[in-house]
């Protein structure tokens, strides 16, 4: 059992603060094994280490894995409203890296169904073919001090989900020249009231 409890030998100072490394990959069980390859694949521009009919490894780096797929077809698909991981987030290097990825994945067909500046993060989520959410991001902060104050402040205590954005329109604008400072602020090519997210899609609210 690996519960803490009261029993839990006192532990030193130095073996306290182990910690990971790093996150190194993830598994999913799929049920639209093909179609999920060949989505990841794409999206992450990801090549496949090795694949069978039973499990496939993938990376779109020097890991020897970043995310392997267990063929999961006969078993049942969730619902889509059910406890559980909600999504899987990935940073990217800069809003332009951000950008220019959404414009040519929209090109593929592949579009986000959330666009939303968290204040930490501009972010964009995606469904995968089995439905699980990914969020691509860029962080808004230079320094994890800055992001750290941000999300111990006022402004996100007050709105910790945060505005909508147009993708679209933060795109023309950074081609226009506008300023990435600017762009990555709360507010910047903020959608009209009627068209923004429904969270509860996401999360409802308990009765």
């Amino acid at each position: 059992m690996n519960a803490v409890t009261s029993a839990t030998p006192h532990l030193s100072a130095a073996t306290a603060s182990i910690i990971p490394t790093k996150l190194a990959h993830f598994v999913i069980r799929a049920k639209r094994f093909d179609e999920m390859l060949t989505w990841y694949r794409t999206v992450f521009h990801a090549r496949t280490v090795l694949a069978n009919d039973m499990i496939a490894f993938l990376t779109y780096d020097d890991e020897h894995h970043r995310m392997a797929f267990l063929n999961a077809a006969h078993l049942p698909a969730p619902t889509g409203l059910q406890t559980g991981i909600d999504h899987i987030a990935f940073t990217y290097g800069s809003l332009s890296d951000l950008l220019h990825n959404y414009e040519r994945l929209k090109k593929l067909g592949i579009t986000p169904f959330w666009c939303i500046n968290h204040g930490p993060t501009t972010s964009m989520y995606y469904r995968d073919p089995d439905g699980n959410g990914i969020e691509h991001q860029v962080d808004n902060f230079a320094t994890l001090k800055e992001c750290s104050e941000f999300f111990e402040g006022p402004i996100f205590a007050a709105n910790p989900i945060g505005v909508d954005y147009d993708p679209d329109v933060l795109l023309d604008q950074l081609r226009h020249g506008v300023p990435v400072s600017e762009l990555i602020k709360l507010g910047a090519a903020a959608v009209a009231p009627h068209k923004q997210f429904d969270t509860s899609a996401l999360f409802p609210r308990p009765a």
